[in-house]
């Protein structure tokens, strides 16, 4: 019998050991929570895909989808001049739309570089704009007060030592001809200039905030953490940048610390994410339109109230908004994404305090139809954001004796409460439910935000 519940035990205990996570590092719970706060607490960031891409004005991937050769993707190169580039200008108009951080594309998949490597020449810097365009993006961007990141490509269509896979430019189901394009490819060679150019990264631009690694697709003919050899990246950043955030995408899932936060990308989440029955950290990152890099004809934009429902609905599940601009081959942002900006901006230099340092909703406050609710842990504040203007009346179920005062948030106005009563009622029954006065006319913003003080 003894043997058995011996035998029952370690069997249990495997199970335990072998559902656990793996750890890389030594950080506890409390310090990753204190080394993410302000990111936490600022909730929404501009991302900025920019390269030679913007040049064709088509798609980030052009050159994926209409299977572009290195040769023929050089005019792009040649021609890259963005005379009208102002970094300055970027970061104010990210500052005003109520963004705390920022994530440029220091390199996307075409290969091409923003800043100055001494691994390459296909870099700004042998353009005809001839410089180094990061280094100006960081003192820009953290001249305005704001967090930088860098992305970067863990793929690169144009380094001749890059396998050619199932995404590449030059894919092919032919095994054999593939076997022949791969025959002189490198991927040691690869890896190596991968982990130089990271270290580059991290080590002439000062603190660096934020690392975004993009991407890892395991599988047939795919590439993962050990095309990438993932372990040893990460912990070449984390001795590099100790207090860094990286994204979720070098195929590190398995580890608990190989990854801080994770993308959901292009689609909204249906409640705050999960890994292992525990709620993860976790940021979307959107576009404004249907691409990531400069598409001058693409016309599917998102409208301002869309654009801000993305960021409180984020909000609203314990998340983080990182929305895209890309700019033009000449540096600047088009007007369609000025004028976004612009818009969003005008809501949040009102309504932020529903944003920052806000996440879901404790559960015993439901939101009302129609709304979605964000909540301050350390105000106590409830915020409703109001999708759909309510005709005079609107009903908190369940609130009655949690309420202390009512107002709206862009204008710090009273709204009157009352204990919701039901008509034909019984005389002395009482309601858990609380009604809110609200004007006849909506008030002239986007979306309307009460502020609920509770007890």
């Amino acid at each position: 019998m003894k043997k058995l519940i011996s035998l029952f035990l370690l069997t249990a205990l495997f199970i335990q050991g072998s559902n656990a996570q793996q750890k890389l590092f030594k950080e506890t719970e409390e310090q990753k929570k204190e080394r993410m706060a302000w990111w936490t607490n600022d909730r929404f960031g501009m991302f900025i895909h920019w390269g030679l891409y913007a040049l064709p004005a088509r798609h980030e991937w052009v050159k994926n989808q209409e299977r572009i050769t290195n040769e023929d993707y050089q005019k792009y190169f040649d021609n890259f001049n963005p005379d009208l580039y102002n970094p300055r200008e970027w970061a104010k108009m990210a500052k005003a739309a109520g963004m705390k951080y920022a994530v440029i594309t220091t390199k996307h998949h075409e290969g091409f570089c923003l800043f100055d490597s001494k691994f390459t020449d296909y870099k700004a810097p042998n353009t005809a704009i001839g410089k180094d365009l990061l280094k100006e993006w960081v003192e820009a961007f953290r001249a305005e007060g704001l967090k930088i990141g860098f992305y970067y490509s863990l793929i690169d269509w144009h380094h001749p030592d890059f396998t050619i896979d199932r995404v590449h430019p030059q894919r092919t189901d032919d095994k054999a001809k593939l076997a022949e394009l791969n025959k002189n490819r490198d991927m040691n060679k690869y890896r190596e200039y991968l982990h130089n150019q990271v270290r580059e990264l991290l080590t002439n631009y000062g603190k660096v905030d934020m690392l975004w690694l993009d991407f890892s697709y395991p599988g047939e003919n795919g590439k993962g953490h050990k095309d990438w050899d993932s372990e040893k990246l990460i912990k070449m950043v984390r001795q590099l940048q100790p207090g860094i955030l990286v994204n979720d995408r070098l195929d590190l899932k398995e580890y608990e610390d190989g990854w801080d936060f994770t993308t959901p990308e292009q689609y909204k989440v249906s409640k705050w994410p999960e890994v292992n029955g525990k709620k993860v950290p976790w940021e979307t990152c959107q576009t404004f339109s249907g691409s990531w890099g400069y598409y001058r004809d693409e016309n599917t934009w998102k409208d301002t109230k869309q654009l801000l429902v993305l960021l409180i609905e984020s909000v609203s599940k314990g998340g983080n908004l990182l929305l895209n601009v890309g700019p033009t081959a000449r540096g600047m942002f088009d007007e369609r994404a000025q004028s976004r900006l612009k818009s969003m901006g005008e809501w949040m230099s009102l309504n932020n305090r529903s944003i920052y340092g806000c996440t879901q909703a404790p559960e015993e406050f439901k939101a009302p139809d129609n709304s979605l609710m964000t909540y301050n842990p350390k105000t106590n504040r409830l915020y409703i954001h109001l999708l759909d203007y309510p005709l005079q009346n609107l009903t908190l179920p369940g609130y009655a004796g949690k309420v202390k005062y009512a107002q709206f948030l862009h204008d710090a106005s009273e709204i009157k409460i009352t204990a919701r009563t039901e008509h034909g009622a019984k005389e002395g029954s009482t309601s858990t439910d609380l009604n809110l006065s609200l004007p006849v006319i909506k008030p002239n913003v986007e979306i309307p935000v009460i502020e609920l003080i509770l007890k």
